[in-house]
């Protein structure tokens, strides 16, 4: 049986992002689910499990990624603030400016540095030339790239480095000021450096954002995230408080997995 276990998150705070009953198909074959949990605002949230367990596709359906793959079907309730994120009439767009996301390998856009940060902002309408640059500038400091980066914004991003781009790749879904901030194993592609840098920095961005991040690595999940789900199979099996579930998880699956005896 699943051992969705949310109550430990209500009593720290209200959900920011409420799951209930979410399945996820590709071409009728279930993929995810059912799957029900509450995920608690500016706190991280971590997902471990196995390769091919659904963590991905679960994080990638938070934001309405999912639905962009042919055949994919998406069914239950996935609400942000206590409203819908699916339904008739919702913009996935409006939906992705909320939920943000950041993907396993750093993806800069072959652009100076300034413009992959004003990238969405440009699409969104915003054409102030001093709001961008505060809104650019802001997002470089919140993504601690901000005086790496400030007298070189007209250089060309991609000359960055990997961890440097991956920060980059990090302001710009700061820079159109979301609630949420999906992350998928945002350090796997990085050195032990770049990655305590990575980590640091998702320590201080739940401080005002909802963090949710993919990750197989269980150290890491143990350092940087508040609550952890454990996957497997496309099974939610357990999720709780990091602390507890990595010292006293209630179900053997969990147990086997976090020692090490399979996965």
């Amino acid at each position: 049986m699943t051992d969705t276990n949310t109550s430990t998150t209500s009593e720290a705070k209200p959900p920011k992002l409420t799951v209930r009953d979410m399945t996820v198909a590709y071409g009728g074959k279930k993929a995810v689910g059912p799957v029900s949990l509450d995920i608690v605002g500016q706190h991280v949230t971590a997902l471990i499990g196995p390769s091919g367990c659904g963590k991905s596709t679960f994080l990638r359906s938070l934001n309405r990624m999912n639905e962009l793959i042919p055949g994919c079907t998406i069914g239950g309730d996935v609400r942000l603030d206590g409203e819908p994120i699916y339904g008739h009439g919702i913009d996935p767009v409006a939906i992705r400016r909320r939920i943000g996301m950041v993907f396993q390998r750093s993806n800069p856009f072959p652009k100076t540095i300034k413009e992959n940060v004003a990238y969405g902002l440009r699409i969104g309408g915003i054409k102030d030339s001093r709001e961008i640059d505060s809104r650019v500038e802001r997002a470089l400091v919140q993504a601690a790239l901000w005086e790496e980066v400030k007298d070189r914004l007209n250089d060309n991003a991609l000359g960055l480095s990997g961890g440097q781009q991956q920060r980059l790749c990090i302001a710009r879904a700061l820079a159109v000021e979301p609630e949420v901030l999906l992350m998928d194993e945002p350090a796997s592609a990085l050195d032990p450096i770049a990655t305590a840098h990575i980590e640091e920095l998702i320590n201080e961005l739940s401080a005002e954002y909802t963090v949710v991040i993919v990750t197989h690595n269980m150290q890491q999940a143990a350092r940087v995230a508040d609550f952890t789900a454990f996957f497997y199979l496309g099974e939610l099996v357990e999720f709780d408080r990091t602390d507890v579930l990595f010292t006293k998880p209630s179900n053997s699956r969990t147990e086997d997995y976090i020692t090490g005896r399979f996965g």
